[in-house]
């Protein structure tokens, strides 16, 4: 049925939007230095209000640091949906933003100043980090509207995301993560009460 409604709201000239949200966590004293990334993207964008350009960027930033970083992931989940509205498809990402923003420890005090490398490296580090990234988008994006709990499925889906914001296609971004100031610690335990839709890698 919904392949049937897809297919007539095309054929209707209807624009197809695609609402995701992707958790990647990982584990290990090594991915500290990701928060410091995750914090400078944060910042930027609040100092430009939001700009999505500058989101954008900040979204390569991050999809590159993860990349990177994939020795270290242990678990991730996706969620979405796909709307033919333009309202509904802002409603559902208000509704992803609102849930993001209330995990744990998932807002940065970005009134604190930024760190130097040596008082970070002074500081507890959490040996658990969840990224929660948000995206609304339009048209078809198969790379992303399917199951990313595998690491070969991850890896495509962060590689989409980077290059959804090159082709201007993205319509919404939002970055959230916890923990979201330097010196907060995620344990094992408050990763399983509050990131429960996350499956193993």
């Amino acid at each position: 049925m919904s392949y049937l409604r897809d297919r007539f709201n095309k054929l209707s000239g209807k624009t197809r939007f695609v609402v995701c949200r992707v958790f990647v966590h990982l584990a290990g004293a090594e991915v500290a230095p990701l928060l410091g990334v995750l914090n400078r993207v944060a910042r930027e964008a609040v100092e430009t209000d939001g700009d999505l350009q500058v989101l954008g960027e900040g979204l390569v930033d991050i999809g590159q640091s993860l990349l990177q970083y994939s020795t270290y992931w242990q678990s991730a989940a996706n969620e979405g949906d796909v709307f033919w509205d333009e309202g509904e498809a802002g409603d559902y990402v208000t509704e992803l933003f609102t849930d993001s923003a209330q995990r744990y420890l998932s807002e940065p005090d970005l009134n604190a100043p930024l760190s130097e490398q040596d008082e970070f490296l002074s500081l507890p580090v959490t040996r658990n980090l969840v990224v929660m990234l948000a995206i609304a988008a339009e048209g078809e994006v198969p790379e992303i509207e399917t199951d990313l709990a595998s690491m070969d499925a991850l890896t495509i889906g962060l590689k989409t995301l980077i290059n959804l914001h090159y082709q201007e296609r993205l319509r919404a971004i939002q970055i959230h993560f916890s923990p979201a100031r330097l010196g907060d610690e995620l344990t094992n335990e408050q990763v399983l009460l509050n990131f429960p839709e996350l499956i193993p890698l």
